[in-house]
């Protein structure tokens, strides 16, 4: 949105007195002045002051995209005294991590303080995809595609149909996509068929797909990406 929409929107200023402020030059945006009103600004992911004063909205939403490391739980605090996910997000705020990621896996992993978009993301009605690259400590065969992707017994359970098919080029290596979300899913699925996961990483949440991020890096989502994920949920902007 416009720069003095933005800082009316946040309660600075009307938008007449915004548009004087950054015709003052005492509005930065990304340590830089900005002196035109054109200026379009990504309230997510944008870094706004006046006066060198943080602008923060009152109940400004924030959405973050983590690629989250081996060897970090999915949780605030851990009783164990593990490291969290929570110590690799640097932000002002408070966040709550979109469904969970087990210990020893890997990818990517949403974080926000909108509670109404987490709650339609998990919700079973909705059928948010999610898509897991695991690597098997045997190869896998491909006469198993059919029992796999049409449901095994998981302990008490038979999970719901999904898509699975190999990536890469060695037959170790094989992608899961489902819209379940129980816990240790598809660790439990391959178990169940026979196989060992050595390594699982998520790399497609909804619309989101994880690239060009480091293990423990994180971004703020674009406005784009926010305006798929309430779209796919039913929600308005």
């Amino acid at each position: 949105m416009r720069i003095n929409r933005y800082l009316a929107h946040c309660g600075i200023a009307s938008r007449r007195s915004a548009e004087k402020l950054v015709l003052e030059g005492r509005v930065k945006v990304n340590g830089m002045v900005v002196q035109t009103l054109g200026c379009q600004v990504d309230e997510n992911q944008d870094r706004v002051t006046v006066d060198d004063h943080p602008v923060q909205c009152e109940g400004k939403k924030i959405y973050v995209l983590l690629n989250k490391p081996k060897g970090y739980v999915t949780t605030a605090k851990d009783e164990h005294g593990r490291k969290t996910v929570m110590e690799l997000v640097k932000i002002d705020g408070r966040l709550v991590p979109v469904g969970r990621l087990d210990y020893q896996s890997e990818g990517l992993l949403l974080l926000t303080n909108d509670g109404d978009l987490t709650f339609r993301l998990l919700h079973p009605r909705f059928k948010i995809s999610k898509t897991y690259y695991a690597t098997l400590k045997s190869n896998f065969n491909p006469r198993d595609f059919e029992r796999l992707t049409r449901g095994v017994r998981v302990e008490d359970y038979v999970t719901q149909p999904c898509e699975a098919w190999f990536y890469g080029r060695t037959p170790d290596r094989v992608a899961v996509c489902l819209q379940e979300g129980k816990k240790h899913q598809v660790r439990l699925m391959l178990a169940a068929l026979g196989y060992e996961v050595k390594n699982l990483r998520r790399v497609q949440f909804g619309p989101l797909v994880l690239e060009r991020l480091r293990a423990g890096e994180w971004r703020h989502l674009t406005s784009d990406e926010v305006h798929a994920l309430k779209k796919a949920v039913g929600l308005s902007d």
